[in-house]
């Protein structure tokens, strides 16, 4: 909400002043503007990150998080570009003496380059007549430069400091509003490209560096104050990892995979190559495996290119960005950090190319499409059910190139679980490797996948969920190199047989037996059907008041309508209940189910365990008996509000006076009900 009345404040205002914004620079300064109005006349409001010397003009999202690449920041009010101070006036009213190149330099932060300028000689030039854009490295941009460079440059002041500094000017005028994204310009060395990228957060690189302080308007042209020393760019990409000895074994893999002519020709790209360090972290065998498998290999190295062009500048908050491979990495920083997939693995930044850029990472980052199947499950959320796959002599399944689907449980599906490999458990996890290779997109209601234990499991499609028996799918598919992995929710339990099978094998439905058999429900709860019972325990009938207990068994019609008004029409695992969902009984109107804290009820009725699965139907447990709502709760249902939670539970007196009210309830539902199929 903060963020759109920022956006409609900035819009507003924008529309107010006619002000239009051509850049994304522009629109991040014109919010700094909006931000130090208060303060007075073109004063800006910027973000200094805590504990350095950066700082950036604001945008809504850094204004209302104070932070920048995760760090707290402190705003301060500075004037804006090109103006200055008037000692006992508020704000910044007074424009900046239009001067020329040279003096500039000395008024905006840029005192060292000034400096150099003269000691290069280069000052008459940056005086005189002309139009120029300088990109002036800061004070501190000189200061940070490794000092074997700097004695470099200046041992050489005629020649190499000189050549130097007009690598940073071109012969014409550029507003920030002429830097484009992805263009470049001819320096006034050897018509040398710089390279300008404009990103969409309005951070402005030259060759990588920053343009901390942007138009400052000369006689003779414009400064843009950058953040480093930028050198000469002339090699692609692909030169640049030929000569690095650091990065001996990607210059291999990348021959290998036959990716070199895309790293020699024209792009613009970012490579996050891993270096030897990186690859020797690897488990020789799996290293060895992806090394000998061509397609694995393209895919590994693909998933280390971002298809544009990012400098480590243009980094401030966590962004997704697409790699050759078609997956993303989740680019960021924290603090000086440059961190990908949340890890800081960045050893060296911005090693630019005519073509892209290189950072150098200390680890190998292998996509899941590079991965077998035992590898897509280690170091994740299902680890418990690796260590379970592999104990039940599974693991063959899980590193070879069989085209099988792993359905993985999640480790907090174990939890209170026996982990004890029987038989019994041997026999379920074969029934959680699916004999053919699926996609989730791809599956449908009523289809039968076949496991490699000879059991068919059907899939059942909900409006909020996917699931296959009572396990739904809990994240986006695992795509390995030849098999794909589900998370899903649940242990997986097979139907052993129907609904009546299962109450029968379960000694907590012995009372709950013996009364379906009295009301001459056997044959319906054996028949073919998809019928969801929330079937009540031993317990739920030793509840009942004896009186109303010996009522009910006297009258297997009213024994019948009672079990009948727990029996849905439809089949519902626990995973496609939401907080408002609707049953309809065989008897009676619909049933009102919600969820809380993991705990499903039905008309306020919690249930005791959940998907017992069978061939024509699911059993849920309850641990009493279900009636319906009274209406005040079924309306204020209806309306969302909030009640009072009440368990609707047989109990005598203390919940209904009328011990003969549910029966009415049931007959008057049960007559409506044949009305209609009349």
């Amino acid at each position: 909400m903060k963020r759109l009345t920022c956006w409609f404040a900035l819009a507003v205002t924008l529309i107010a002043t006619g002000f239009a914004v051509k850049t994304p620079y522009q629109a991040v300064l014109q919010h700094s503007r909006i931000r130090g109005r208060p303060h007075g006349p073109n004063v800006c409001a910027m973000q200094n990150i805590q504990g350095s010397d950066k700082k950036y003009f604001t945008n809504c999202k850094q204004w209302y998080h104070r932070k920048i690449c995760g760090k707290p920041t402190v705003v301060s009010y500075e004037c804006c570009p090109g103006y200055e101070k008037v000692i006992g006036e508020k704000g910044c009213p007074a424009a900046l003496p239009l001067v020329n190149i040279y003096k500039t330099l000395g008024v905006v932060g840029a005192s060292t380059t000034k400096m150099y300028s003269e000691r290069a000689n280069l000052q008459e030039e940056i005086e005189g007549p002309g139009s120029f854009t300088f990109f002036a490295p800061s004070n501190e941009a000189w200061a940070a430069l490794p000092m074997e460079i700097l004695d470099a440059l200046v041992s050489n002041v005629n020649i190499e400091l000189l050549n130097a500094l007009h690598y940073h000017m071109i012969n014409k005028r550029l507003t920030s509003d002429d830097l484009k994204h992805g263009t470049s310009f001819p320096s006034m060395y050897q018509d040398l490209d710089v390279h300008i990228h404009h990103y969409s957060n309005g951070i402005v690189t030259v060759n990588c560096a920053r343009l901390v302080k942007t138009d400052q308007h000369a006689t003779n042209g414009i400064v843009h104050v950058v953040d480093r020393v930028i050198t000469a760019i002339t090699n692609n990409v692909n030169s640049l990892i030929d000569t690095d000895d650091d990065l001996d074994t990607l210059r291999t893999a990348v021959a290998a995979a036959g990716l070199t002519n895309l790293l020699e020709n024209e792009g613009s790209y970012t490579i996050f190559a891993p270096t030897n360090e990186a690859f020797e972290k690897i488990p020789p065998e799996t290293l060895t495996r992806i090394l000998g498998d061509p397609l694995a290999l393209k895919d590994l190295l693909n998933y280390h290119i971002v298809k544009n062009l990012h400098c480590s500048e243009s980094i401030v908050a966590g962004t997704p960005l697409e790699t050759l491979q078609g997956t993303v990495l989740e680019v960021g920083c924290d603090g000086e950090e440059m961190t990908i997939n949340g890890k800081a693995i960045v050893a060296q930044r911005d090693k630019l190319g005519t073509n892209g850029v290189i950072h150098y990472v200390n680890e190998l980052l292998i996509p899941d499409s590079a991965k077998t199947l035992l590898e897509l499950a280690e170091g994740s959320v299902v680890t418990t059910a690796s260590k379970l796959f592999k104990d039940a002599g599974l693991t063959d399944h899980l590193i070879g190139s069989e085209a099988v689907t792993l359905l993985a449980p999640l480790n907090d599906a174990f939890k209170d679980k026996s982990l004890a490999m029987t038989p019994d458990m041997k026999k379920l996890l074969r029934n959680h490797i699916l004999k053919e290779k699926f996609s989730s997109k791809s599956l449908y209601h009523g289809q039968e996948l076949e496991t490699l234990g000879g059991v068919k499991l059907r899939v059942f499609v909900f409006r909020n969920n996917l699931c296959i028996e009572n396990a739904c799918i809990a994240a986006h598919d695992k795509n390995g190199r030849f098999a794909n992995m589900f998370i899903i929710d649940k242990l997986l339990t097979p139907p052993m047989g129907t609904v009546m099978d299962v109450l029968k094998a379960d000694d907590r439905f012995s009372t709950l037996v013996g009364n379906i058999q009295r009301a001459g429900l056997t044959e319906l709860l054996n028949k073919k059907g998809s019928y969801t019972f929330f079937a009540p325990t031993n317990a739920a009938f030793s509840a009942m008041p004896p009186a109303d207990l010996n009522r009910l068994m006297r009258d297997p019609k009213e024994l019948a309508n009672l079990l009948k008004y727990h029996i849905g029409e439809d089949f519902l695992v626990s995973g496609a209940v939401t907080s408002h969902t609707r049953v309809t009984p065989l008897t009676g109107d619909k049933l009102e189910l919600g969820t809380r804290n993991s705990t499903i009820y039905v008309n306020r009725v919690p249930v005791v365990e959940a998907d017992l699965m069978a061939t024509n139907g699911v059993v849920h447990a309850v641990g009493v008996i279900v009636k319906p709502l009274p209406p005040k709760i079924l309306s204020d249902q209806a309306e969302g509000s909030t009640i009072r939670r009440t368990s609707a539970v047989w109990a005598g007196s203390q919940v209904i006076k009328n011990e003969d009210l549910f029966q009415k309830v049931l007959r008057s539902q049960s007559s409506r009900t044949m009305s209609r199929v009349q």
